[in-house]
């Protein structure tokens, strides 16, 4: 039987808030779950996002309890080449999130992506509004790669994506491109835009060697070895909030 919304209660969540703060997935991933029928609370299967949850209720996935809120996990991941930043692959691909699982036992969730092919910094957490607000696109956070590529980096794919360039209908611009030699370039970026590099490379039919992303915010990936991770401090986790926090307010104005 579905169950119903139950009237604003003090301490009532709605149900995804309350699996997202579990560490279960995102707040989305959570929703999908719920979707799919795999959530049951106080025995009864819910399959309606929004549904409201009270303190002392039992709520499982696939019959295993959901614990209570889990301590919040900010991590800085090394991603090598040939890792998928996704919670799952129907191909079977390694995960970067399985990097973590030997050593994490909370269920932490990618910020961003980085894709299967490119490398470097990539954050994981279990904090779905510090995960939002960094992803979302007034929030502008700066991203800095090294571009290593196959053939001559021409001079106009530096000044024309300085200006803004627009492939098959979506604009592209950096904030910043620097020549670091014949075939190699520093760009940061603020708009997070899916597979923005190679496509905009592609336009000047110029083939992407490698992409490692070296820096997000103000945080470095200096130090940490690939494949591995570690925690961020507290004083870069504050950072982050009020890096998000300033480009948000700037981009209303």
């Amino acid at each position: 039987m579905e169950k119903t919304d139950r009237p604003p209660d003090e301490g009532a969540l709605r149900l995804q808030v309350r699996l997202a703060r579990a560490g279960l997935a995102s707040r989305r991933g959570c929703e999908t779950f719920i979707a799919r029928g795999r959530i049951t609370v106080n025995g009864e299967t819910v399959r309606r996002p929004g549904t409201r949850v009270l303190p002392g209720d039992d709520i499982r996935l696939d019959g295993r309890p959901v614990g209570e809120e889990a301590a919040k996990l900010y991590i800085a991941l090394h991603k090598p080449p040939g890792f998928l930043c996704s919670e799952h692959d129907p191909f079977g691909r390694p995960l970067a999130r399985n990097l973590l699982e030997p050593a994490l036992s909370t269920r932490v969730f990618h910020v961003g992506r980085l894709d299967y092919m490119s490398s470097g910094l990539i954050f994981y957490t279990n904090d779905g509004p510090l995960a939002r607000t960094l992803t979302h696109p007034s929030c502008m956070i700066e991203k800095e790669y090294q571009v290593t590529s196959k053939g001559a980096i021409p001079d106009n794919l530096i000044s024309e994506f300085l200006r803004g360039i627009t492939v098959k209908g979506v604009h592209y611009r950096a904030l910043e491109c620097r020549r670091l030699g014949p075939r190699g370039v520093r760009i940061v970026l603020t708009e997070g835009k899916n597979r923005e590099l190679r496509r905009v490379f592609s336009a000047f039919r110029v083939g992407v060697k490698t992409i490692h992303r070296v820096r997000i915010a103000s945080i470095r990936l200096n130090g940490i070895r690939e494949g591995r991770f570690r925690r961020l401090r507290t004083d870069e986790i504050r950072s982050l909030e009020n890096a998000a926090r300033r480009r948000a307010r700037d981009h209303r104005r």
